[in-house]
């Protein structure tokens, strides 16, 4: 989803640890108009939670939508990460850590080509309550958060060859890589429960196909000219797969012929197919050689994890933070 670039990959890495901190009774403190938190002495405000809450519910736009529960517990945890970040941000702040403009202007441009258009990049920007102005205003922060970690964290994390070794040695079924086949595929679609009127015409369509591949056609240019999946534009090419991530039919008839021979017409739930088989990759466990460097990306990653969490922490225990109960919870439980 386009909201994902607002987090830099470490900044993902802090919101997935939250230790809960203690506050103040409400009474025994003033509190802010609009605070929700307040570390070391800055707000943390409605507003301010009210946007993470309208990017976090974008995730939940073609799904069910969560329960008072589950809302409830999203809320705590969006306050809990703007906690961590502000007092990440402190701490880059302290170190003297500064991101120029240009840095900043280049990070919007990249953001900005991932859009058609200007205006869907503004819609975007209303849609999580933002404007120009407060996105570059949380990508300063994102990207210092970034250098703080990288000069105190990351660049420290070193990941050798005997842990990639042992890693890979305890852990052989992570490395089964099942029998695989490459095949290319015709398509003449068929809505499930379509008219048998509309069942044979598309059958006569699969079948000029087919007459024309006997003819001599190439498998490729008949896909991207005849058919309705959108591997046609590739001629076809479906890469490779194993069992069980293909509909059964199709499934069976791939991994049953040979590299280069064409399948007769398989009729799957959705149509009328003819295939082309491809290489074959015999099952077994992939050679450590091939995984080595992904993996220790993998352990390294771990790492930083672990590491960003005790240093979040130890921020936080130097950190004087007062939470406080959200307006819209005040009237929700008042209601």
């Amino acid at each position: 989803m386009q909201q994902k670039w607002f987090y830099v990959p470490v900044v993902i890495i802090v919101v997935a640890f939250f230790a809960l901190q203690a506050c103040k009774k409400e009474e025994e403190i003033k509190i802010p108009e609009g605070a929700i938190a307040i570390v070391n002495g800055e707000v943390i405000t409605q507003d301010e939670l009210d946007k993470e809450l309208a990017m976090a519910q974008q995730q939940f736009a073609e799904q069910e939508q969560p329960s008072d529960e589950k809302l409830a517990e999203i809320k705590n945890n969006l306050i809990e990460s703007l906690i961590s970040r502000k007092v990440l941000y402190q701490e880059s702040q302290k170190k003297g850590i500064t991101i120029d403009d240009a840095a900043i202007d280049d990070r919007l441009a990249k953001i900005k080509a991932q859009f058609p258009k200007e205006d869907d990049f503004k819609a975007m920007l209303d849609t999580m309550k933002l404007d120009e102005a407060l996105l570059k205003a949380q990508l300063r922060e994102g990207m210092a958060i970034q250098k703080l970690a990288e000069e105190e964290i990351i660049n420290k994390i070193e990941v050798s060859d005997q842990e990639t070794k042992e890693y890979y040695d305890g852990h052989q079924d992570l490395f089964k890589q099942p029998e695989q086949v490459q095949a290319s595929h015709i398509l003449v679609k068929v809505d499930d429960g379509a008219e048998e009127s509309v069942k044979t015409d598309a059958r006569k369509k699969i079948e000029e196909v087919q007459k024309k591949l006997k003819e001599g056609g190439d498998f490729a240019a008949l896909a991207k000219e005849y058919s309705d999946c959108p591997s046609g534009a590739n001629g076809g090419d479906l890469g490779y797969f194993g069992r069980g991530q293909m509909v059964k039919p199709f499934e069976d008839a791939a991994f049953a012929m040979q590299p280069g021979e064409i399948s007769d017409i398989v009729e799957t739930q959705f149509g009328y197919h003819l295939i082309k088989a491809g290489d074959k990759k015999p099952g077994g466990t992939i050679d450590y050689d091939a995984i080595k460097e992904r993996l220790a990306q993998y352990l390294k990653q771990t790492k930083t994890g672990e590491e960003v969490k005790k240093y979040v922490e130890k921020l936080k225990g130097q950190s004087t933070i007062e939470k406080f109960v959200p307006e819209t919870e005040k009237k929700e439980s008042a209601g």
